[in-house]
């Protein structure tokens, strides 16, 4: 489990094609943040979480598999990618986000970067499939990152960058047309769930007719 807090801003030294997945290796600046990273360990990449197989001074690789690279973007990283970071959360850390699985649900496209004075309103172009799991002022993350849903339009949404996030992370990058990986709030997929389990339940009890009652001697 993760937070959506970024840690580092690592950079891919490595891609190898490998049965169909992919072998990357990743090297971070942060050496206080990832100091003892361990194999069998869970990173955020990206937003996606995956398990590091080997590590080395400043670096770390993991295999990407293509049930990853179906539902990710992780599949266009080259060698001098900028990637976003972060270690597993500990009991004892603070949960400066929200709740993120590191499970990314799809790629979207970027639509458009609007300048806001100091800060910049992102507009994410998303499949029409996960509307159910987004709501205004709602958490979200994208490529890894914990932002919250400023607006929500037919299939957009928007979310507010502060300096500081724009710096510090890959979306500094992003331009019109980019994909990036979208993670919805594991609360609202739970509650959209229950609450579509529950309304097929009343559909299905509530199937009492003329014919119904017929065939049931009535």
């Amino acid at each position: 489990m993760f937070t959506g807090i970024i840690k580092d801003v690592g950079k891919v030294t490595g891609v190898t094609k490998r049965n169909g997945g992919l072998w990357l290796r990743v090297h971070y600046s942060n050496s206080g943040e990832f100091s003892a990273l361990s194999i069998d360990e869970s990173v955020s990449l990206n937003g996606a979480c995956q398990t590091v197989v080997a590590v080395g001074e400043g670096w770390f690789e993991v295999d990407t598999v293509e049930e990853t690279l179906s539902k990710t973007t992780l599949g266009t990283l080259r060698n001098g990618s900028q990637v976003n970071l972060e270690r597993a959360v500990r009991p004892m850390d603070r949960l400066g986000g929200h709740f993120v699985l590191g499970h990314v649900d799809c790629a979207a496209v970027v639509h458009e970067i609007r300048e806001l004075g100091s800060s910049r309103e992102l507009w994410i172009a998303y499949p029409d499939a996960f509307t159910p799991f987004i709501v205004s002022a709602g958490s979200i993350t994208i490529d890894g990152i914990s932002l919250t849903v400023a607006k929500l339009d037919a299939l957009l949404f928007a979310v507010a960058i502060i300096p500081y996030t724009f710096a510090h992370t890959t979306l500094h990058s992003l331009q019109a047309g980019s994909r990036v990986n979208l993670e919805f709030d594991i609360l609202g997929k739970y509650v959209a769930r229950q609450l579509g389990a529950r309304s097929s339940s009343t559909v299905s009890e509530s199937r009492i007719d003329e014919a119904w009652l017929q065939e049931n001697g009535f």
